[in-house]
């Protein structure tokens, strides 16, 4: 939640496998950054589970193919 919003990035497992769905930020908050600092923990958070990841949404394919440092995530 920010300032009272919900944000929210969903996500399934399948193994080892993290397929991440969808992002989603208000319209109110839209350009602070919230929807990269939320694909950057679920990142994370792969990465330390050890875990692939299958980016299913647009956002998601977008923030990684900016992001090199997250390739090796890639399913």
């Amino acid at each position: 939640m920010v300032e009272g919003l919900r944000c929210e990035l969903d996500y399934q497992l399948d193994g080892r496998l993290m397929r991440i769905t969808h992002t989603g930020v208000p319209q109110a908050l839209e350009g602070r950054g919230i929807a990269a600092a939320l694909v950057a923990h679920a990142l994370a958070w792969a990465r330390a589970q050890g875990h692939q990841v299958q980016p299913l949404c647009s956002y998601v394919q977008v923030y990684m193919r900016r992001h090199p440092e997250w390739q090796d995530l890639l399913a």
